[in-house]
């Protein structure tokens, strides 16, 4: 099973920049879907962004849809969330997860949290109004 391994959380002015970055040790990365959530204290974890095993096809939360960027580089094990123009109500503990290659893939599977195997630690993003 893969382990995965977040950073790049930290403090940021609305309307700030963050890149959160996944490493991921274990496993043949391009074998996995990724996905990153969120969870904020007293809220149900949530579906933020997902990139397909290529990275040709990416897949975004409503409310972070031209504000976030997905991406992988799969010689270097390791998924990305670039965050843009950063809300307050982004702030959460921000969670990287894998999903290994079965079906069915629909976008239902892709946006749940419990159709994914393996997750990190979570990193925490803070974002001052």
């Amino acid at each position: 099973q893969v382990q995965l391994v977040e950073s790049g959380g930290g403090l940021v002015q609305a309307g700030g920049s963050l890149r959160l970055s996944c490493a991921a040790s274990g496993g043949t990365f391009s074998n996995y879907l990724m996905g990153w959530f969120r969870q904020a204290p007293g809220k149900e974890r949530e579906f933020v962004a997902v990139i397909s095993f290529s990275g040709r096809n990416t897949y975004y939360q409503d409310s972070v849809k031209g504000r976030f960027i997905v991406s992988r580089d799969n010689a270097k094990n390791t998924v990305y969330l670039q965050m843009n123009n950063l809300k307050p109500e982004d702030a959460a503990e921000y969670y990287c997860a894998a999903r290994t290659r079965r079906p069915p893939m629909s976008v239902a599977t892709m946006t749940t949290p419990l159709s994914f195997d393996s997750w990190g630690q979570g990193t925490q993003v803070t974002v001052s109004s």
